[in-house]
């Protein structure tokens, strides 16, 4: 399976802060934003990511992560000139995906919640046709609904409904089988002149190949494009990292933990680091797992 982080958007709604800067490369705590999706599809076995970005994010993105071969990635890059859609992904990303499945994750969205890494793997496995991710929120109006029925299979996606008929909002996660591409292909923008993955979600849905899995109890997700969400998703993870001892979206330890790399090379990428905590903390998770 390829991965796709889709880190465009002028970042609007987050000015002035994003005046100089991509938001991917604000901090959530002690990390830039976009390690926390680039963290997801690394915790469901992916190696080879396409980063989608605009021309003007993209030197610092690369600055950022280079060619991820430091965490045993295979990190390459592409430009969305303008926001065109989610779904221009699969067309700007189409050479990258070929003919594998592909796991899309938007570039400011935060998940976090135990046993995250297997169900990520299980639907991995398991694709057949797409997977969406949903959460239940209590403003379902101002998203993407999934309703399911009694026995949890999708039935019905609705794009901020005035009458939601579910609190399952569809998260920036979505696996999809290699068809998504041609799917894209024959998409026609919407009225606001792009291309809406919510598209893509029902013509799966109409063939009877869209599943839902609820991140429920447990589960923390966040669209950490405003300023008071960018706030939520630093102080969660402090809380986290300061009780537990713990560290969240940390790229190396998961390289480590998952085969991409041994102990002397997360030491050594601690030891670049070691006046900071987040360095430090890499050189004893090497020592400790070494």
């Amino acid at each position: 399976m390829k991965g796709i982080v889709l880190a465009g958007g002028s970042g609007t709604r987050m000015y002035p802060l994003t005046f100089g800067t991509s938001k991917q490369l604000l901090g959530i705590y002690n990390k830039p934003v976009i390690y926390y999706p680039l963290s997801v599809l690394m915790l469901a076995g992916l190696r080879d990511i396409l980063v989608i970005s605009t021309p003007d994010s993209l030197p610092g993105l690369r600055n950022l992560l280079n060619d991820g071969s430091h965490i045993g990635l295979n990190i390459t890059y592409a430009e969305q000139l303008e926001p065109r859609g989610i779904a221009e992904a699969f067309l700007i990303g189409a050479d990258h995906v070929g003919d594998d499945p592909v796991a899309l994750i938007l570039g400011d969205n935060f998940f976090h919640g135990a046993g995250f890494p297997r169900i990520l793997r299980a639907c991995r496995d398991r694709l057949d046709g797409c997977v969406l991710f949903g959460y239940p929120v209590s403003d379902p109006e101002r998203y993407g609904i999934g309703e399911t029925d009694g026995n949890g299979a999708l039935v019905s996606i609705e794009e901020k409904p005035l009458r939601p008929r579910s609190d399952n909002a569809i998260t920036g996660l979505y696996f999809y089988d290699s068809d998504v591409v041609e799917i894209a292909k024959g998409l026609s923008p919407s009225e606001r002149g792009e291309l809406e993955i919510t598209d893509v979600n029902q013509a799966y849905l109409k063939q009877g190949r869209a599943q839902l899995i609820r991140l429920g109890r447990g589960f923390t997700w966040l669209d950490t494009g405003t300023h008071d969400s960018l706030l939520a998703a630093s102080q969660y993870v402090q809380v986290i990292e300061k009780r537990q001892g713990v560290r969240v979206a940390c790229l190396e330890e998961i390289a480590l933990r998952m085969g991409y790399i041994d102990a002397d090379t997360c030491h050594r990428l601690g030891s670049g680091m070691k006046s900071s905590e987040y360095g430090r903390y890499l050189m004893e998770i090497a020592q400790t797992l070494g």
